[in-house]
């Protein structure tokens, strides 16, 4: 089936659909984005991701669309057009399309944003068998630009990275900083020692993960101890537990990181319980 995709105010199949060549995302890669799961039809932490999407255009002083407060309308919209039981909204936004290239920023009231949107359709995703195994990761040093707070679509080193453990027969990696771990290439990343939950502090060095803030929330209400602070690989390796979380994956177990096992290797009773939590509070508020 032909996805319904959403471009700059119209609703068109996925294969009529057309961005400038002198698109500043495409160009320059100045544009940012969001990505919401949907479980059961509905939108997941929806209005979490709009407030950081919000926070990201300031911070690059990035005007808003002028369906910027229609985005919530727009995603029911895709979802419904295109089926979607479980699966994800994938939104751009990017400084739009002047007349040429130019590394000084377009005049705004020349210049309109490009809002682009398309779901991502994807059975299983709350049930997805990994999470009963785990993940392997790999660690590897994080070159990134500073500003890792700003969900840009500067994705390189992260997809990089995805291939680096590919490579290694691992699944993703974790990057490291300074002799800390910062975060995985597309999730926040935590560890358990003795009952403990350790996950790095918020700063300009990781993403403010939507999921994160709803995981360590639940966390906290199930009586569970929360520490935010720095730890190195080797203190992830003699962990009991570690584990990552994503709106694409929520909460998903790590059993070994660079060839090392995580505990006994298997996945651990508070990432498991975790992961429940999470799906069933989170689909009690999806919208």
């Amino acid at each position: 089936m032909t996805r319904t995709v959403f471009v700059n105010g119209e609703y068109l199949p996925e294969t009529e659909a057309k961005v400038s060549i002198f698109d500043r995302g495409f160009l320059m890669a100045d544009g940012v984005y969001e990505v919401t799961s949907v479980l059961g039809g509905k939108l997941i932490d929806f209005e979490g991701h709009a407030k950081r999407l919000e926070r990201s255009l300031n911070e690059l002083d990035m005007q808003k669309p002028e369906e910027f407060d229609d985005l919530l309308d727009i995603h029911r919209k895709l979802v419904e057009l295109n089926g979607i039981e479980e699966g994800m909204i994938y939104l751009q936004i990017t400084r739009g399309a002047p007349d040429d290239r130019d590394f000084v920023f377009p005049d705004p009231e020349a210049t309109r944003p490009t809002l682009v949107l398309f779901t991502q359709n994807k059975p299983g995703l709350a049930a997805n068998p990994v999470a009963d195994k785990g993940i392997k990761v790999i660690s590897i040093e994080d070159i990134r630009w500073g500003r890792r707070d700003i969900k840009t679509v500067q994705l390189l080193y992260p997809s990089m990275g995805k291939m680096m453990a590919k490579k290694a027969g691992c699944d993703d990696a974790w990057m490291v900083e300074d002799g800390y771990v910062t975060e995985g290439t597309s999730n926040n990343a935590y560890i358990v020692k003795d009952g403990k939950i350790i996950t790095r502090g918020l700063s300009n060095d990781i993403l403010h993960g939507i999921t994160r803030a709803a995981v360590l929330r639940f966390a906290q209400e199930a009586q569970m101890e929360v520490v935010e602070r720095p730890y190195t690989i080797e203190e992830a390796q003699a962990a009991d537990e570690a584990f990552v979380t994503s709106a694409s994956t929520f909460v998903m177990p790590v059993v070994e990181i660079d060839g090392a096992a995580v505990g006994d290797g298997q996945v651990g009773p508070v990432a498991k319980r975790l992961r429940e939590i999470y799906l069933d509070e989170s689909l009690k508020t999806a919208i």
